[in-house]
């Protein structure tokens, strides 16, 4: 059980935007880097090219975002959606609540970290707010420690948050 702390939870959506970063990164960002460096070694001196220096930085990142993508993928556990229940929230749940503290409702989507659209309202299980409604059902009441202190939220409707 201590193994499945390791992944991280994603939709079918927020998996697929892993995979497809991680084509593009390989076969179109890595080809024009590379045609970026020989346009630069063509300059001549390389020790004061700063062509040759950026392309070389961006080869770096790209490199670096590569591993990193490789990773999340190798450590993604997909939610199979249907067969979550529809009035727990998990992750592809849309969560509307009340905002008890600041006297407000509020509609949260639960989504994989690399999903999280904090303007939108897209949040992860990771974060203390999400962390603090999975599992709940509507009517379940929950607090979480923000910078600001303690909030208390009451879950008024849980859903399956359909994308089209």
């Amino acid at each position: 059980m201590s193994n499945e702390t390791n992944f991280t939870l994603y939709t079918k959506e927020g998996y697929q935007q892993l995979l497809d970063e991680l084509a593009y990164l390989k076969d179109v960002r890595v080809p024009e880097i590379k045609v970026q460096l020989a346009e630069a070694r063509s300059h001549g001196d390389l020790s004061e090219n700063s062509e040759y220096d950026e392309a070389r930085d961006a080869q770096a990142k790209c490199y670096a975002r590569i591993a990193e993508v490789e990773d999340l993928i190798k450590n993604a556990k997909i939610i199979d959606e249907s067969e979550l229940k529809d009035d727990v929230v998990n992750i592809g749940s849309k969560v509307k609540v009340y905002d008890e503290t600041f006297e407000e409702e509020i509609e949260y989507v639960m989504v994989g970290s690399n999903e999280v659209n904090a303007a939108m309202n897209m949040i992860t299980d990771r974060s203390p707010i999400g962390s603090a409604m999975m599992g709940a059902r509507a009517g379940d009441k929950v607090s979480y420690t923000a910078p600001c202190g303690e909030v208390h939220l009451k879950i008024l409707e849980v859903s399956r948050a359909k994308k089209n």
